[in-house]
């Protein structure tokens, strides 16, 4: 048996773009000598391997290349140039239920999966109540596909492939399906094929998830491999590739460092001079209102390594920073954040008067920069993060700025608990 289950051999896949419909037509016909495409690389190159037994991490930016790559180890697509390799059976979580016809039933489109993964009868027969217990879904597997919610389309479609014994399993963000105690399941499943010494190839956003179960995890961006690694090392150069602070050449390679350069880097990796909000990932539709006293004109998140970042890891030291200046005369500013979960709940946040820090009257023209400083302490997910800044006017208080929902803040954990936040328990067993 071969050491390695997939092989991906110098793999380009190249698209042709159009900029309208009759120009593809025009082309393929040959009624044009005038080339009417230009070429898009999805992939550029990329080459790797995945030892049997592995678990491999794939991240990138949105359309770096890393559902296409999958689609191409699957077949769903032929590559352009390069082959590869697969030693083993395949199960894939890309599309969940892609392979569904709405107008079977549940039971139907188990067996319909089952034959196109490539299973007999007598096998789906064997697997049918492991597929049904998991998916969970009751009576519902006698009727229509097209009759069922949502969620429980997506809980069949994962019980189906997860339960069909692969010796390897290519998931492309497919764990977090269903509600709570069906993503624990999901977890559980994925970690029993971990210590059943499966190969998994495995592409999430989710970078908890990733430092947690990948042995080993491949950066992509714009389609060329930038790196391979450690996950932490890895993670931390994709976080400094979300907010443009990777060195890259033009043809989109990581410029290699010297020691010296690279110490130099961390003794300041942010100049006086930069704005900080622009090397984040900043919401499109920010709420702001406010008076006019005061602007929040700049803010900034940064890691306990000192680096701008949306992604912070959970356990460590992060810093909040905005800055604000004064349009007119202000007394006792009070500058405030405030953490909220992506349904618009407060979770979370503080103030100066909260923390016992008070200013005098600010005057027009004159700016402060605050810093926040914690512990990360909340689950691992996506959060948004708002900025206020008020005070007291005559006796009424006063809105001068407020900026809300300005930038999301994922959370990066190995480790979940109940709830929002983690206390930490020691346990101990007497």
């Amino acid at each position: 048996m071969s050491d390695y289950a997939i092989k991906v051999d110098h793999v380009s896949k190249i698209y042709k773009l159009y900029d309208k419909p009759s120009d593809r037509l025009k082309e393929s016909l040959g009624l044009t000598r005038k080339k009417r495409s230009r070429d898009h690389r999805a992939l550029n190159d990329v080459s790797f391997q995945v030892k049997t037994g592995e678990t491999i991490g794939i991240i990138g930016t949105n359309g770096s290349g890393k559902s296409t790559i999958l689609k191409i180890i699957t077949g769903v697509l032929n590559p352009t140039e390069g082959n590869v390799e697969i030693n083993g059976r395949i199960s894939a979580l890309l599309e969940l239920g892609a392979g569904f016809n709405m107008e079977y039933t549940g039971i139907e489109n188990v067996y319909l999966n089952g034959t196109m993964i490539g299973f007999s009868k007598e096998e789906i027969d064997a697997k049918l109540q492991d597929i049904l217990d998991f998916a969970d879904i009751g009576d519902f597997v006698n009727q229509p596909v097209k009759t069922y919610s949502s969620g429980m389309f997506v809980r069949l479609a994962f019980a189906v492939a997860i339960n069909i014994d692969p010796e390897i399993l290519i998931v492309d963000e497919a764990l977090s399906v269903g509600d709570v105690f069906f993503q624990a399941k999901c977890f559980h499943k994925f970690e029993e094929f971990k210590k059943l010494g499966k190969t998994i190839l495995f592409v999430s956003h989710d970078l908890g998830s990733i430092s947690k179960y990948c042995d080993k995890v491949i950066l992509l961006n714009k389609g060329n491999v930038l790196a391979e690694g450690e996950p932490k090392e890895i993670i931390d150069m994709y976080k400094k590739l979300l907010v443009n602070q990777l060195d890259l050449d033009e043809e989109g390679n990581v410029i290699q460092k010297s020691i010296e350069e690279a110490g130099e880097e961390d003794t300041e990796l942010i100049s006086k001079d930069e704005v900080w909000k622009d090397k984040l990932v900043l919401n499109s539709d920010i709420i702001e209102y406010g008076g006019g006293e005061a602007a929040i004109y700049d803010f900034g998140i940064f890691d306990n390594k000192g680096l701008l970042t949306n992604t912070i890891e959970k356990g460590t030291d992060f810093t909040i920073k905005m800055k604000i200046k004064f349009f007119s005369d202000v007394q006792e500013p009070i500058f405030a954040f405030t953490f909220k979960d992506i349904k618009g709940t407060e979770i979370t946040g503080t103030n100066t008067m909260l923390e016992g820090v008070y200013f005098d009257v600010q005057h027009n023209g004159d700016e402060q920069v605050i810093s926040f400083k914690q512990n990360m302490n909340l689950q691992g997910g996506e959060y948004l993060l708002s900025f206020g800044c008020t005070g007291y006017k005559d006796g009424e208080f006063t809105v001068y700025h407020r900026l809300y929902d300005v930038c999301n803040v994922s959370v990066i954990a190995e480790k979940n608990s109940v709830g929002y936040f983690d206390m930490f328990s020691k346990v101990k067993v007497e």
